[in-house]
């Protein structure tokens, strides 16, 4: 399938690998797809150095240039709101403030020093003083911004709670929302990955296992996406899935990437074809019905 486009942009936790692993076939199939890629991730943690070194140990031939963080589209999107050069609230992991004196802002860690915007970021030592930090900075009138609003991080052991629920911690202190976020369902990330890429959205694939963030941040960016089987959401719940996350192609693996296209249409055609018996059913309609056979094979 990779023949139709020209650019990849591949989500990694659950996709490429979990916790430390790899997906199988993720690296076989990455590695021999012969397209340019961006790994992207709304994992805010870590800086693209780290995330480099654990691709190139999982076998993956990438630079640091490869990977894109909601951190650095987060930095990305600030250079529009604030001047470069002003104090930036940082709250998550190293590469939240990595991200930002990259964009040539000024990281600070207290809501005394007066700064002018929040990124708050996933990192597994956030504490509860730090989300204080960023509550008070809020109320003071800085400009907020979160990396990314997942609520569940996807781990070897199980799934942990993501940087959306220490936002929404944040957000119950303050009584609202952030107004900006950069990591996906929003489409930021994508268009930072775009223009790394130097290729049109209408030209990239954007591959990942959540429906609510990779798939819609896919259709926000205008980006056809692949749906993954090797994460978070399975079949039945891209059955349910709202009109902006509904993927173009749903397979097993990324062994999708090297199959003829003519395989996978079948799949992506029963999708098609079951989402618009539900949107066409009145409300309040009992549309269950029995998955069609290529579907129901994907689940086993």
């Amino acid at each position: 399938m990779v023949d139709r486009y020209d650019a990849l942009i591949v989500d990694l936790d659950g996709v490429v690998y979990r916790g430390d692993p790899a997906v199988p076939h993720a690296v076989e199939e990455l590695s021999t797809a012969g397209l340019p890629v961006q790994f992207a991730t709304n994992n805010a943690s870590r800086p693209p150095s780290e995330v480099g070194d654990h691709l190139r140990r999982l076998g993956l031939a990438v630079d640091d240039t490869s990977v894109a963080t909601s951190s650095q589209a987060a930095a990305w999107v600030l250079t529009r709101h604030v001047a470069v050069g002003a104090r930036v609230l940082a709250i998550g992991g190293p590469g939240v403030s990595d991200a930002l004196r990259e964009q040539g802002f000024v990281p600070v860690t207290s809501a005394a020093d007066q700064p002018a915007a929040v990124v708050q970021g996933y990192g597994p030592a956030v504490t509860a003083d730090d989300l204080a930090q960023a509550a008070y900075a809020v109320q003071g009138g800085a400009l907020w911004l979160a990396t990314n609003t997942d609520h569940t991080l996807p781990t070897a052991a199980g799934f942990a709670p993501g940087n959306g629920a220490l936002v929404l911690a944040v957000g119950a202190a303050v009584g609202r929302g952030p107004e900006l976020v950069a990591g996906k369902p929003d489409e930021p990330l994508y268009l930072l990955c775009a223009e790394r890429l130097g290729v049109d959205p209408s030209r990239i694939l954007a591959i990942g296992d959540r429906l609510e963030t990779d798939i819609e941040g896919a259709t926000a960016a205008g980006m056809d996406s692949l749906l993954v089987l090797t994460g978070v959401h399975g079949v039945r719940d891209a059955l349910t899935a709202r009109r902006a996350a509904r993927p173009t192609w749903i397979a097993a693996d990324l062994r999708a990437l090297s199959a003829d296209e003519r395989d996978l249409e079948p799949a992506a055609k029963a999708l098609r074809e079951e989402w618009a018996v539900r949107d066409d059913a009145p409300a309040g309609a009992d549309i269950s019905r029995a998955m069609p056979p290529v579907l129901a094979s994907l689940s086993d």
